[in-house]
């Protein structure tokens, strides 16, 4: 039997690299989705010395034609498609009165606009072969509101009620749709932060784990749910969070 196939996007940093290594360890060939031509070919390398074929394809998930490609050159090159790990994200901290039209629409653009096309161009080949997985990283913003981020908290929101909605319809055709939602993961998006004592001390006074999280955790979360989950777990979000979520 072929090894499955999947495409992560978002892939050449933090959380989707980690969760691209994740899956090449477990035998998952991948194709490797972001705008960074040298991070995604130093990645395809890292994988290579796995004894495991990923490609990279460089891809704007915000233009429905990029993503096109990127599901044409899975098919074209891999001969498959069995998983979709929906990543590519961004993040803007902004209070309201100032947030501007196209601050909104870059959010909004990519978080869920992206994942919409890329959910929808899975969506199709899944039910084209009866079966697939897709796990959607949504964030403990989209659980909880936060100052600063309304933008973000709202993108991400959109992402978990996305996932509920389409694990409904995609059952019909023997598809999965789960999403994970991390709390504050030591990346590189965050070495501003975890570089200032005191903003540090605010942030682990509201994560009763003390800690922030590992890009790796995440990363097992996102693989247990692509490859070993039973089939009737479906429209779940899963906090990785260290209980932040909780209290």
């Amino acid at each position: 039997m072929s090894p499955s196939v999947a495409i992560v996007t978002g892939a050449s940093r933090g959380l989707g690299r980690a969760t691209a290594l994740a899956l090449a360890e477990s035998g998952v060939q991948t194709v490797l989705a972001a705008r960074g031509a040298d991070e995604l070919r130093s990645l395809t390398e890292e994988i290579s010395a796995l004894g495991v074929k990923s490609l990279a394809c460089v891809t704007d998930i915000s233009d429905e034609s990029s993503v096109e490609h990127l599901f044409a050159t899975c098919l074209n090159e891999l001969g498959r498609l069995d998983i979709l790990i929906n990543n590519a994200g961004v993040a803007l901290q902004r209070n309201l009165v100032d947030l501007t039209d196209a601050d909104w629409q870059r959010i909004f653009d990519i978080n869920v606009r992206g994942m919409f096309h890329c959910s929808r161009s899975a969506a199709r080949h899944f039910e084209s072969v009866g079966s697939g997985r897709a796990v959607n990283v949504a964030s403990v913003f989209g659980l909880v509101g936060r100052p600063g981020y309304t933008s973000y908290c709202a993108s991400k929101g959109a992402v978990i009620n996305f996932t509920r909605a389409a694990a409904a319809e995609w059952a019909r055709f023997g598809a999965q749709i789960n999403a994970v939602a991390p709390g504050y993961i030591a990346t590189d998006i965050n070495a501003e932060l975890r570089g200032d004592a005191e903003a540090m001390k605010k942030v682990l006074r509201r994560i009763p784990a003390h800690r922030m999280g590992e890009p790796r955790e995440v990363a097992n979360v996102v693989r247990y749910l692509a490859l070993d989950a039973p089939t009737f777990l479906t429209g779940q979000t899963i906090a990785v969070d260290g209980g932040e979520s909780s209290v």
